[in-house]
């Protein structure tokens, strides 16, 4: 499996909700995580965040993503996508009741590598529009 292949694999088990068991055959152990958004400030780990990604999924059940674009730069070991998640608040969980209100959040993950696994991710994401949009902020 290339790099590319993986960071692919990595994002559809991350997006769909697999948590870290899902993710951890393509991350390194003890991978790092980042974002310059308020809701992930606590989240260090891409472990961390598998799991945050997997608990959105209960809130909004119908969460899902539209991938606008997906890249590798071989000369930095670097993956990059970028998509818009969608979704409506209608299952339990959540800082609010379901809101019913939905939401089309784009944003971007930037994926580092050290050998053939991923060692560190940055979320790129405006996470006070995209509560604005549930309902939650």
């Amino acid at each position: 499996m290339t790099q590319f292949d993986t960071a692919k694999a990595f994002f559809e088990a991350c997006e769909t909700g697999k948590g870290w068991d899902g993710c951890t055959p393509f991350c390194h152990e003890g991978a790092g995580f980042a974002c310059q958004a308020d809701a992930l400030a606590e989240i260090t780990t891409l472990a961390a965040y598998a799991e945050w990604m997997k608990g959105l999924l209960t809130p909004v059940p119908d969460g899902r993503y539209v991938l606008t674009a997906f890249a590798f730069d071989e000369a930095r070991g670097t993956a990059v996508a970028s998509a818009v998640f969608h979704g409506t608040h209608s299952g339990p969980g959540g800082p609010v009741a379901p809101t019913g209100q939905a939401v089309a959040s784009d944003y971007a993950y930037v994926m580092r590598f050290d050998g053939q696994k991923i060692a560190h991710m940055t979320k790129i994401w405006n996470d006070v529009q995209a509560l604005r949009e549930l309902g939650w902020a």
